[in-house]
């Protein structure tokens, strides 16, 4: 038979943090975050530019993965507040060029 510790050595229970909201305030997405997706997007086009395959592969790579946080942030957006407009413009003008690039 297993050992178990009695209750009164246990952990108590912790709180689920689901409903906690960082000091962003009313909720929206942080500027922080707009202009994090930015400037992945500017390093994933630079290492898309380079000539090495290890080096464009990690560029493809990274601006792969970005578009689905991208469009994830911008529903996040819509539905707790954008936050700043012109940084949220920023990722959105990354993701537009992204794509395009993808398929064109």
């Amino acid at each position: 038979m297993a050992h178990v510790a009695p209750t009164s050595h246990r952990r108590p229970a912790r709180a689920s943090h689901r409903g906690h909201r960082s000091d962003a305030g009313d909720g929206s997405v942080r500027t922080s975050s707009w202009l994090g997706l930015a400037f992945a997007f500017v390093v994933g086009w630079l290492l898309t530019f380079q000539a090495h395959v290890g080096v464009h592969a990690a560029g493809v790579t990274l601006l792969v993965m970005l578009v689905p946080v991208t469009i994830g942030t911008f529903v996040a957006g819509f539905r707790q507040g954008v936050g700043s407009w012109k940084a949220a413009l920023c990722a959105a003008a990354g993701l537009a060029f992204t794509l395009l690039k993808f398929f064109f």
